[in-house]
This record gives C-alpha cells, structure tokens and sequence, in this order.
C-alpha cells in the first residue's frame, strides 16, 4: 500500500505521516489507530488514478470517509483527519471496553447465525455478503457462539482486532468523534453517497458517520439497494480486492472489478 501511496500521491503520505504523528504504514497490522488512517490514504490514491465517471459512491465501514472525499462532501484533508481520529478513539474505546472481539461466520444459513448471535447476547456487526456474517461482542460470548456456529455448519473465525467494532461495545468512542464532526465543514455531494447504516442513499452525514461506530455494517443491503437503482458496475478502489468479490456474491449479474 505505502508503495503506491508514495507514488501516485506522496502528499497523502505526508499529510498522514503528519496527522498520526509517524508513518503508518509499517503498523498497520498492529492497531486499528495505525491501519484506519494508512486504508483511507491507500483508498484516496487509488480513486484519483481510476479514469471513472461513477453515478454513486459507497463505502465498506471506514470507507464511508473515502466514499465522501470522493464525491467532494468533506475534504481529502478531512478525511484523514476523521480516519486518524477515528482508529485512534475506536482502539481506545477497544482496550477499556473489556476482551471484546469479533468473529467471521462463514457459511451456513444466515438466518440461523443471526439467532445464534441473538442467543449469545453478540450483534451481527457486518452484513457483508450471503454465507459471510461478522458477529462482534465480548470474547467469550463469542467462544460460547463458536460451537453452536459450527453445529450449524458455519466456520467461525476470530479476528485480529483491537474491540468489538460496530457493536454497543463502541459507545465510548462516539462523544468525540460527534464532536470531530461537528467542527468539520460538510459539502452537498456531488454524486449520490450510500450510506452503510441505512442502506440508502446519505441524509445527515455527520449523523451517520457517528451512528457508524456502534451501527452494523449493511453491506449487503446497500449493493442491493445500489444494484435496484440501476447500477449494474461497481469498482473497487480498496486496497485489496475483497468488496469486490463481495459484491460478486451479492450482485452476480453485476460487473465487479478491482482497481
């Protein structure tokens, strides 16, 4: 990521080298404070080099940043700053909320890991495609879901995370990331931005993107909703390619590519 960041937009990299306080990329896989901020970067490079005319923009959790800096609705510059903020509150919020976590359940019947989850006391934190569920809440409910996960024929996969992202275990982190965005000068998008929490097209950004914090991912919904709107190309400018094989397992009749 760090490669291609310094290539095509060497200003990110210092602007988030400065907002951080070091370079983070070399951390990035040890605290979401360091792999936030260095995501929306890497993301924010890829956009300005797709040679793209899109009608709509989305974004996957954090990526709602990147989704905005792209249809002008808040600046590069503060997006970078809400990422840096935002990793840095959530890793806070993870440590003091207790051992909280989150596992993948993968495969299944998803009606069937909802009530799993709902039984163990843990939310379904992402919706991010059929058979893909992520559940978040203290550790040991989690363990204590993990069998139950597995007599239903999903696999259940702890994942390296510093709390229980998009679940009330969050909440810590939502004072004053409101108050981050309530300083922050928020623009009428030029293209339609998708919001995550609703499904739907954004009405009150600053109000989403703090609803975010402790508000499941609905991914699912939302490329559905998007693929209903007449969309029938998406492309990803993530790092890595994962939404859009997301997306192809959502939306099949749909082209998804990766930048």
């Amino acid at each position: 990521m760090r490669e291609r960041v310094a290539a095509l937009r060497p200003d990110l990299l210092a602007l988030v080298s400065q907002c951080v306080g070091e370079d983070p990329f070399p951390r990035v896989d040890e605290d979401t404070r360091f792999a936030q901020p260095a995501i929306l970067v890497a993301s924010l490079a890829n956009w300005g080099d797709l040679d793209e005319d899109p009608t709509a923009v989305a974004g996957h959790s954090l990526g709602e940043l990147t989704a905005l800096a792209a249809a002008r609705a808040i600046s590069e510059r503060d997006a970078v700053r809400l990422a840096t903020l935002r990793g840095k509150l959530m890793s806070e919020s993870g440590h003091a909320g207790g051992d909280g976590t989150m596992m993948a359940a993968i495969g299944g019947d998803d009606a069937t890991v909802v009530e799993i989850a709902e039984r163990h006391d843990v939310v379904v934190a992402n919706d991010n495609a059929p058979g893909q569920l992520v559940l978040s809440g203290q550790r040991s409910a989690l363990e204590a879901a993990k069998e139950d996960l597995s007599d239903a024929g999903a696999r259940a996969i702890e994942l390296n995370v510093a709390g229980a992202f998009h679940s009330p275990l969050m909440a810590d982190a939502v004072p004053a990331f409101t108050e981050a965005l309530a300083a922050t000068y928020v623009r009428e998008p030029r293209i339609p931005v998708w919001s995550c929490v609703t499904a739907e097209p954004i009405d009150d950004i600053r109000k989403r993107l703090a609803e975010a914090l402790t508000a499941p991912v609905r991914w699912r919904e939302t490329v559905l909703g998007l693929e209903a709107s007449g969309i029938d190309r998406f492309v990803d400018a993530g790092p890595s390619a994962v939404l859009a094989k997301m997306i192809k397992r959502i939306a099949s009749d749909a082209e998804a590519v990766h930048v």
